[in-house]
């Protein structure tokens, strides 16, 4: 539907840019660079897509500067079938619950056997609107523990006061709940 490229208080709609973009890559890095501006001088910044699902709900994707949208995750991608048809505009903030966060990340870490970084405050960074959808990836998490080996990133969480344990390995997608 749209897509918004900035911080919650200083953002640019880049739906246009990422229309054009999508016709010739499968893969984007997210960066000032792509959108030719950068909305937020000096301050990280995020691409936040606003897509419809096959229920019509209205989902938000969100990533991180220095990211990358795997393209594959969105339907009609690349025939560029896709943008706001009614002229709406969102917000930063549209699709983004203000309900309490369902998701509560107790403790993550990130590595292989023995030799594993704690990335706790990175895992829970991600969450939005009570969830978790994040790329599972050294860039992602900030560290490389074991350079040229398989990892696994482990997070212990709550879902509404319940405890449980989710591992992912390297490449892999965190989704919670």
């Amino acid at each position: 539907m749209q897509a918004r490229y900035g911080t919650a208080t200083r953002n640019i709609d880049v739906t246009e840019r990422l229309k054009q973009l999508a016709r010739y890559e499968r893969r984007i890095q997210i960066s000032n660079e792509l959108f030719g501006e950068d909305p937020a001088v000096g301050e990280h910044k995020a691409l936040r897509i606003y897509a419809r699902g096959r229920n019509r709900a209205t989902r938000v994707f969100e990533y991180q500067e220095k990211d990358f949208i795997d393209s594959s995750h969105f339907n009609g991608w690349s025939e560029g079938r896709w943008g706001d048809r009614n002229g709406r505009g969102h917000r930063w903030d549209d699709g983004i619950s203000d309900a309490r966060e369902r998701v509560t990340v107790l403790a993550a870490s990130y590595g292989s056997g023995r030799r594993s970084r704690e990335v706790t405050d990175v895992v829970r960074a991600m969450v939005r609107g009570g969830r978790i959808d994040m790329a599972v990836e050294n860039h992602t998490l900030g560290t490389d523990p074991v350079p040229g080996r398989p990892k696994t990133l482990t997070v212990v969480y709550t879902v509404d006061g319940l405890r449980r344990q989710a591992r992912v390995p390297e490449h892999g997608r965190l989704l919670l709940p």
